[in-house]
């Protein structure tokens, strides 16, 4: 029986590291892979091949995913659902894995109940808000991604004495910021998990720039919606131009790092040796916590929200009021 590898979601880096690795492992297992291009979409319309080694040839250094992605409406009524198991039984496909976020994880849940395809989730999503998981793919490359652009602006910024404002991505996760602001030497960070005080904050900036403070480095989340409050702020308070930067889509793309091709390798073939080693009696979801592999029902996965550790969260205090 076949087994195919999906994307869906949105797209990061290490997902066509993965998608080689899958192809390559499964030929090394005795095990035909196929590819479903397009995501969800893709498997309704039936958009799936056989996977050949020449296919996958190449991408490990290339960003986002070569069998593309989607999301899906379609998916969330039955007769579709219906349409894309058929297209897998005319293919001989009875294992899915997938790459994702946890949206494709429930849709794939639903598929699972529906029609008894067996799957395992790879968490793949720059946000790194799936619970029960430290990292998920695409997140390390997103970070340097994100430094480069906060050192770049960096350096103009103390040309011309500045502030600068750098928006991150993250959905309604403040990881992205959090992370960036405390490698970057950030004085103020603006996440939903942590409360901030700009009066106090104010008070602290303007004493420095008092005692020879040039630029000041504000890292906002996106789910904050605060970006042109703060650049505001700056402006109006601190009366110091600034400028904002909305790094946007450029945090999904580009050369994975070489952290991101390593777990890209080992979690499909945890993933792959799980899913034709032992019986599932439901989909399953493989995790990455405290430096070990391990799997979780998407029951478990979706039994709560994920939350920055509090240890990380406390160091950034100093850059919130």
């Amino acid at each position: 029986m076949g087994i195919a590898i999906i994307t869906s979601g949105g797209d990061c880096a290490g997902m066509n590291p993965a998608i080689k690795h899958f192809v390559d492992y499964c030929f090394i297992k005795g095990k035909q892979p196929y590819l479903i291009y397009d995501g969800l979409e893709g498997l309704i319309d039936g958009n799936i091949k056989k996977a050949k080694h020449s296919d996958v040839a190449g991408i490990l250094h290339q960003g986002g995913t070569i069998i593309g992605s989607s999301r899906s409406q379609r998916f969330f009524e039955y007769e579709y659902r219906k349409k894309a198991f058929e297209h897998l039984k005319s293919h001989k496909i009875t294992k899915l894995i997938v790459l994702g976020g946890d949206g494709s994880f429930r849709a794939l849940k639903q598929f699972y109940d529906d029609f008894g395809i067996q799957f395992i989730g790879i968490p793949a999503t720059i946000d790194n808000d799936i619970f029960g998981t430290e990292y998920c793919l695409g997140v390390d490359t997103a970070l340097n991604t994100i430094r480069n652009g906060i050192d770049a602006v960096r350096d103009t910024s103390s040309s011309f004495k500045r502030a600068c404002v750098i928006e991150t991505m993250g959905r309604d996760s403040g990881y992205l910021a959090l992370i960036s602001a405390l490698t970057s030497g950030a004085e103020v960070c603006i996440i939903p998990e942590l409360e901030y005080d700009l009066i106090s904050l104010g008070e602290k900036l303007k004493d420095q720039m008092v005692h020879g403070r040039k630029y000041i480095v504000c890292v906002v989340a996106e789910g904050t919606k605060q970006t042109h409050n703060i650049l505001n702020w700056l402006e109006n308070d601190l009366h110091i131009e600034a400028r904002a930067t909305i790094l946007g889509h450029i945090q999904r793309g580009g050369n994975p790092t070489v952290y991101d091709r390593l777990m890209a390798v080992e979690f499909v073939t945890f993933a792959i040796d799980q899913i034709l080693n032992s019986k599932i009696n439901d989909g399953l979801v493989i995790v990455y916590k405290e430096g070990k592999f391990d799997f979780k029902t998407i029951d478990y996965i979706n039994s709560a929200t994920y939350s920055v550790k509090p240890t990380l969260l406390e160091m950034a205090q100093n850059m919130t009021k």
